[in-house]
């Protein structure tokens, strides 16, 4: 009898390498009206892959086996619904086909392609696109996609459920978009991961501050995407090289201790450079469009800090002018705050406090005060900063930055920083 404990760290494994891929392709085969079955047969399959090495041991190709027994699941599945003569006559012809072809290498991507455009279509609420990418290609369970967004199981549930009607009320296909239809289809699509990276790189909420799985699920969805000639695209590549330029700085981020490390005191020593090469690499790729796109500009921004050897390196002068162009073409107020504290390192804590106080739809934000709070120390001004900081802690919900907001409410109490430190006005 197999170890046990190494059967189901192997499952845990291969459930999250692939399920995805499997249900990507029993959906292709069933149909998209029929993505619950094929989740089932996924489950299916892996509980008797549980079973079964408990006794016999592992194979040695596992994900071969997986492969051959959801096949036959899915053949037995067709044939128990021959009344639904759509589905048969749709399906007939991959009847006979092997699980080494209905499986290949080239099928699975092509059909993780198509279960991406589809959990992603335009007709689906973004929360439950995010929901249904998780749950039907990421191997995430819904009590996971709860945790890491801080909500309850019912709620994601919802989502999900409203996602899989959607599909089925539209009649959604796997079909690939057609050449007209691939730009904004391709935008709802990188819309989700981009929203799904952010949510790793900065939880909203909660004790964590990064969720890295939910960052690598990101990118590796994101890198299909680039490994598909259809889609390898530079926009495509602009969201892959933000993607490592902001994952490279993970383990500067934060202590041992799990407390904020701004930017100014990161140990650049940490930063990942093969992640920052590998960004640097996308970038350039990236660039050969004429075409300006907001993934572009940012990931042009996070090269500028991912190149500067010491904070005091910064080129702020070239982050104002690409925060200009960003401006343009996504214009919002967190741009603007942005580009308000490049201001103030580039010419003064005053001009940075008045570019603050231009922007306006920002006084529910707490990076917002940390800002006007972090400007108005540098110009010993504790009164202010202090009124800032209570403003920032009073809408900020986050427990490691409420905990950062009150350091700075007990210093600018007591009149100043110790040593002449510096806060900077950036997480």
């Amino acid at each position: 009898m197999a170890d046990e404990a190494n059967v189901h760290q192997l499952i845990g494994h291969l459930f999250r390498h692939e399920a995805g891929r499997m249900t990507a392709v029993l959906t292709r085969f069933l149909g998209a009206e029929n993505l619950d079955a094929a989740e089932d047969l996924v489950q299916d399959t892996l509980l008797k892959a549980m079973e079964a090495w408990r006794i016999q041991g592992v194979p040695n190709n596992p994900s071969a086996w997986l492969y051959k027994v959801a096949h036959n699941k899915a053949i037995d599945w067709v044939r128990r619904h021959q009344n639904q003569s759509k589905i048969l006559s749709k399906y007939q012809t991959r009847l006979d086909e092997t699980p080494g072809e209905v499986f290949a290498e080239d099928e699975i991507r092509d059909s993780v392609l198509r279960m991406m455009f589809a959990c992603c279509h335009p007709s689906i609420p973004v929360e439950s696109q995010i929901a249904l990418t998780l749950k039907t290609l990421g191997g995430l369970g819904v009590l996971e996609i709860a945790r890491a967004f801080l909500t309850t199981e019912e709620t994601i549930a919802k989502r999900i459920y409203r996602a899989k009607e959607k599909i089925k009320e539209q009649k959604i296909k796997l079909d690939p978009p057609s050449v007209f239809e691939l730009p904004q289809r391709l935008n709802s699509l990188l819309h989700v991961l981009y929203l799904l990276f952010n949510e790793g790189y900065y939880t909203s909420s909660g004790d964590a501050l990064i969720r890295e799985d939910l960052c690598a699920e990101a990118m590796r969805l994101n890198y299909l995407l680039i490994n598909h000639s259809a889609t390898n695209l530079p926009k495509v590549n602009a969201l892959m090289a933000l993607m490592c330029l902001q994952s490279s700085r993970f383990e500067a981020r934060t202590s041992v201790s799990g407390e904020i490390i701004l930017l100014e005191h990161q140990d650049r020593n940490k930063w990942n450079q093969m992640l920052i090469q590998k960004g640097l690499w996308f970038l350039e790729k990236a660039s050969t469009s004429p075409t300006l796109n907001e993934y572009l500009i940012e990931a042009s921004i996070a090269s500028v800090h991912a190149l500067a050897k010491r904070f005091e390196d910064t080129s702020w002068d070239k982050l104002i002018a690409l925060y200009d162009v960003l401006l343009e073409i996504k214009p919002s107020p967190i741009v603007r705050l942005n580009r308000a504290i490049a201001i103030g390192y580039a010419f003064s804590a005053e001009q940075g406090i008045k570019e603050l106080q231009k922007i306006e739809k920002l006084e529910g934000n707490g990076h917002y005060y940390v800002a006007l709070g972090n400007f108005y120390l540098r110009l010993n001004d504790y009164g202010a900063a202090l009124t800032s900081f209570q403003n920032a802690l009073a809408k900020t919900f986050h427990t490691q930055e409420r905990e950062l907001i009150e350091q700075k409410i007990i210093l600018s109490k007591q009149g100043g920083l110790p040593n002449g430190t510096d806060f900077p006005t950036a997480l």
